[in-house]
């Protein structure tokens, strides 16, 4: 497709896709940058990863809440989820196989990025879904199908969080183990719209998984 996000660029980090073991597609929330979510991946490293960060035009990827009809955020939604595919195809043409390639995202990031996963489901390297959830004005489970093979999946939010309630959290994380994955959810007492220590913990134990398994 020829959407709004498809002219942006793709931020590149860690090893060198042709000499990679892994990859981590980063996305990142509203407001921010490909390289701002580059730079917060240097914190959870591991030698063998490789990281591409796809860039949404004017740094947001749709323009209404996430909780919002979906037709309201078209055609962004669907223009990212096409980046996040190409993200992923770039991965895979350098010969990672998909049960090697995680996502990760933040906010609006963790919401297109959970999106993509539950839309296009089969065995990826792991899932990170950080203060986000799926998208639309409500969740019906059944317009989910598909099997995820035990990907790892972690949600993790804040039980307050002024934009991601926790009950979509919760319903997000209940429709990937419909899905057959590996889901792990941390719904974390008073947090802010931010990402914490045992967040960070995890995504590392993550990342490190994809190249010592």
């Amino acid at each position: 497709m020829n959407g709004p996000h498809q002219s942006q660029p793709l931020v590149t980090a860690g090893t060198p896709l042709d000499e990679a073991e892994a990859a981590v597609v980063l996305v990142h929330g509203r407001g921010a940058t490909a390289r701002s979510i580059v730079r917060m991946a240097e914190s959870f490293h591991h030698p063998g990863v490789a990281y591409l960060a796809p860039q949404a035009s004017d740094n947001t990827w749709y323009p209404n809440p996430f909780s919002a009809p979906v037709e309201s955020n078209e055609p962004g939604r669907t223009s990212g989820l096409q980046a996040i595919a190409d993200a992923v195809e770039r991965a895979t043409d350098a010969r990672i196989p998909t049960d090697r390639v995680m996502l990760l995202g933040f906010s609006q990031g963790a919401c297109l990025g959970s999106e993509f996963v539950a839309r296009d489901p089969r065995r990826y390297g792991g899932l990170a879904a950080l203060s986000g959830g799926l998208i639309g004005e409500t969740i019906d489970p059944d317009d989910y199908d598909g099997d995820l093979d035990r990907t790892p999946v972690f949600f993790g939010c804040s039980d307050v969080d002024p934009h991601i309630p926790a009950e979509r959290v919760r319903v997000s994380a209940e429709v990937f183990e419909r899905l057959n994955a590996d889901v792990t959810t941390r719904l974390y007492p008073g947090m802010g719209h931010t990402i914490n220590r045992d967040e960070g913990e995890r995504v590392s134990a993550m990342v490190a998984a994809l190249v010592t398994e």
